[in-house]
């Protein structure tokens, strides 16, 4: 069964600065699987295969404020953790989430791992997807995977840093050569993936992270929940790909500072295992939900 077979309904919800729409897709018993999206402001769009999901229970997906169908404010000011992290707890509550897995990939990681040090009640397990959880961990680990890119594409990157002119079509054609790389190893892309990168919201991307995942400029630059880790006491799976922007050795030291959590590497995928290795990914994801659910034996 697809997503495609399973029933779905939406809307749109309150929060602070507009409002963000969201979709139900599945009713089967389990307990339900909210997901919170990367970027900031790459829309839910290129998370569509966890909907297959749905026959076992439903799954919630959400664009956050400023990306995809929800409201896009001209407010600098509301691009911040604490507001998305907000959202959180409007979207459960207006959707009667009392019980509930959370699945959170790339900048959806930050935003589950802030949302989760609050202590929320109800949340049976977390999913923590291609991680960043350690802003200088992964300008680290990218700029090591910067330094293997053809000397032509290094030059391009650096000279069009140095000029400022990251918001040209040459910048972008360069960063081509790491995404293909380390974002999405599939060509030509897949048409959920394109979506998103439609509906992005990049003044939220832009002052949030920066001109490209390599680049960080943002925000989020000083970013660092590495210590806050042992205090996630939940059942929580890490996943990444095997060439991902998360690199496996990230993804299993954060996974070492958490009590009990697990890790899965996808040895095909790179940034989007959902999509470059979507039935092995949903096959552990599934079976990680449905262990988490039963408890300690």
């Amino acid at each position: 069964m697809t997503g495609a077979d399973l029933p779905t309904r939406e809307g749109y919800l309150a929060v602070p600065g507009g409002e963000v729409w969201y979709g139900v897709v599945g009713a089967g018993d389990g307990a339900p699987l909210l997901t919170l999206h990367g970027g900031p402001g790459f829309p839910h769009d290129y998370l569509a295969p966890l909907a297959a999901l749905g026959d076992e229970r439903p799954v919630i997906f959400y664009d956050q404020l400023g990306c995809g169908r929800s409201d896009r404010p001209d407010d600098p000011a509301l691009w911040r953790v604490e507001r998305f992290v907000e959202e959180i707890a409007r979207l459960r509550a207006a959707l009667g989430l009392e019980r509930v897995h959370l699945f959170g990939h790339s900048w959806g990681t930050m935003l589950a791992v802030d949302y989760l040090l609050g202590r929320p009640a109800g949340v049976l397990s977390a999913v923590l997807a291609s991680p960043c959880l350690s802003m200088p961990r992964w300008i680290a680990d990218l700029a090591a995977y910067r330094r293997a890119l053809p000397a032509d594409v290094r030059a391009a990157l650096d000279a069009h840093e140095a000029a400022g002119t990251t918001d040209t079509p040459a910048y972008g054609e360069a960063c081509f050569a790491f995404y293909s790389r380390h974002l999405c190893r599939l060509q030509p892309l897949p048409p959920p993936l394109l979506a998103s990168m439609q509906g992005s919201g990049v003044p939220v991307y832009l002052q949030m992270w920066g001109p490209s995942e390599f680049y960080v400029t943002g925000s989020l630059a000083t970013y660092d929940r590495a210590d806050r880790l042992p205090d996630l006491a939940l059942p929580t799976l890490f996943t990444c790909g095997r060439y991902d922007e998360a690199t496996p050795a990230a993804t299993t030291w954060y996974a070492s500072l958490v009590p009990g959590a697990e890790v899965a590497v996808f040895e095909a995928s790179a940034h989007v295992p959902h999509l470059e290795e979507s039935r092995r990914y949903l096959d552990t994801l599934g079976a990680f939900l449905r262990h988490a659910e039963r408890g300690p034996a």
